[in-house]
């Protein structure tokens, strides 16, 4: 579509597109008095029962904030620990949302990372492609700004090529060079752990994204949970700017 819209959804239909950003880990894990790494590991082990909650009621694509361009910014410790569970992830879950016929993507500037854990995201991608029941976008050392300006740049470098003349360069061009180029733009988005802010996440995507703000922490979000802010969704009416 030219406008980084979605058609009005049937009353009562399940949003295609549902973005989350996990937040609230470390402070989870301050509540019981535990390290933050307990936290982080706690909101690894939600993401199998969230996505397959998500495909059961029909969604057609969950997207996760899994980790930020700027999340490189804190401790090497907690880095490091989130780099290796994120190798848990694609080692452990990946055969699992595989059986449930899951398809996974990951969206990102996938080259900071190391040599093998670049492997696993593109064994992933390659085990679950064939997969049509639902896709996992999984966002990982992404960045709205990041998209926009790489998107502009291989237009610019189409331009500098002769193959797009610039005067052609509208929402559709623009859209079709994103990360998420041919998927539909989130209808909802939700944010767990308190905060009201969507912290450089699908800047160009969110433009009529719907958002929902829970307190509840990531590794306390579960299916119920999900329902929950489905039902909050529902009873939302999306005019899209119109009347």
């Amino acid at each position: 579509m030219s406008e980084a819209t979605s058609p009005q959804l049937e009353d009562g239909a399940p949003p295609r597109h549902v973005a989350i950003i996990m937040d609230g880990n470390h402070r989870w894990a301050q509540k019981r008095h535990l390290p933050g790494s307990a936290g982080h590991r706690a909101g690894a082990r939600a993401v199998r029962p969230v996505a397959q909650r998500a495909a059961e009621l029909g969604v057609e694509v969950l997207t996760l904030f899994a980790f930020s361009t700027e999340n490189w910014f804190r401790p090497r410790r907690e880095v490091s620990l989130l780099m290796a569970l994120m190798r848990r992830v694609l080692t452990e879950d990946v055969d699992e949302l595989h059986r449930e016929r899951v398809r996974v993507q990951i969206i990102g500037d996938r080259s900071r990372f190391s040599d093998d854990l670049q492997k696993l995201m593109a064994d992933a991608e390659a085990l679950t492609a064939d997969n049509t029941r639902m896709t996992l976008m999984i966002a990982a050392n992404y960045g709205g700004r990041w998209d926009i300006v790489n998107a502009a740049r291989a237009l610019a470098e189409e331009v500098e090529a002769g193959r797009l003349r610039a005067q052609d360069i509208d929402e559709a061009a623009l859209d079709g060079a994103l990360s998420l180029a041919g998927v539909p733009p989130p209808d909802l988005c939700i944010r767990t752990g308190g905060d009201h802010r969507i912290s450089n996440f699908l800047l160009w995507q969110f433009a009529y994204t719907e958002l929902f703000f829970t307190d509840r922490f990531w590794p306390d979000f579960d299916g119920a949970a999900l329902e929950e802010a489905l039902g909050e969704f529902y009873c939302r009416q999306r005019r899209f700017g119109r009347r």
